[in-house]
């Protein structure tokens, strides 16, 4: 439900309508605007006596929200959510893009990669210190060990970095080390891990489950919205079908989809959707021609020995080349890298 105060309402009268509503069990979620103010209610319909707020100073009149996701419902939030973290603002009119190789094996690899997707106007980097593997027997990743290399990353180029977290109890580990929390298409909907990584306030990847509906991904992002989080990426990585001829099926219609409901920004992975590097380039152009706030890619200097989805990562060379052209396909539609 949403509380819209009227154009006059004074500050007494906000915060007496706040109280009201918390003593009756809701979650409060003001949004001040230019305008008005409005309170997003979240809690048991039940419990309210809508004519006793109706009636409370300053009210002008209460809104229902329709959709099962509140808090990610553009219902509630209007304007479109960008993601900060520093200087690095993801869902405005720069095009994020992310990018490093899909595991951390060693520091000097992984360094090198770090240097020359800088160099080439990354933004974020990304590695993968946690594997979530088919096989137990793959390359599981480095773990702790992988989480201090990327700092030590950082510190080199000055990136902000983003490693995928598999296990609630690594969550505390994960969260002091990386800027962002990555949480992949296997757990989108493992609810104790989101709440658990949302209760850390740090801004969470949100991976696109593998056969998740936009509704099911909207109410795992709820999970971590309503963990007091409000820093959420949206992210699709493609999806499964029938189709073989790619690793993932990528859905482009989410993109103006999920920017119609929902006011989370959303980036896209053509790498894990593509499996294969010839691929990304051209499903990048798509994913920015089609509205998406920013994109993640892989990137490793010598694909053919990475230990981890080799035949989907871009060369440096390739991937600097892609940034140009990335760039062009930008400014057409009326944004920058």
């Amino acid at each position: 439900m949403i509380v819209v105060m009227n154009q006059n309402a004074t500050k007494e009268q906000i915060i007496n309508v706040e109280q009201k509503l918390i003593k009756l069990g809701f979650s409060t979620h003001p949004i001040y605007g230019e305008v008005k103010t409005v309170i997003g209610a979240i809690g048991d319909k039940r419990l309210l006596n809508t004519q006793e707020i109706t009636a409370m100073p300053g009210v002008e009149n209460l809104v229902p929200i329709m959709k099962p996701y509140k808090l990610a419902s553009r219902e509630l939030i209007q304007k479109s959510t960008i993601v900060e973290v520093d200087d690095v603002k993801i869902g405005g009119e720069e095009i994020v893009v992310i990018a490093g190789p899909c595991a951390i094996e060693n520091e000097d690899n992984f360094l090198d990669t770090a240097i020359k997707v800088k160099e080439a106007g990354a933004r974020i980097l990304r590695g993968g210190a946690f594997k979530p593997r088919t096989s137990p027997y793959s390359f599981q990743g480095l773990e702790e060990e992988g989480l201090k290399i990327m700092a030590a990353a950082r510190k080199v180029t000055g990136l902000k970095i983003v490693t995928e977290v598999l296990d609630t109890r690594d969550v505390e580990t994960v969260a002091s080390y990386v800027d962002i929390i990555q949480i992949g298409a296997r757990n989108m909907q493992n609810f104790k891990l989101l709440q658990e990584a949302g209760s850390t306030g740090k801004p969470i990847l949100l991976k696109r489950g593998l056969a998740a509906t936009i509704e099911e991904w909207l109410m795992a992002a709820e999970y971590i919205l309503s963990s007091g989080d409000s820093n959420v990426i949206l992210c699709e990585r493609g999806i499964r079908t029938y189709e073989t001829a790619t690793r993932n099926t990528i859905d482009m219609s989410a993109i103006p989809v999920v920017k119609e409901l929902s006011h989370l920004p959303i980036i896209v992975d053509p790498s894990h959707a593509a499996g294969t590097w010839k691929y990304v380039a051209p499903l990048s152009k798509g994913a920015i021609a089609t509205g998406a706030d920013g994109l993640i890619i892989e990137v490793h200097s010598d694909p053919s020995c990475a230990m981890c989805d080799g035949p989907q990562s871009l060369k440096p060379d390739k991937f600097t080349q892609l940034m140009k052209e990335l760039s062009l396909v930008a400014h057409a539609v009326g944004r920058e890298i």
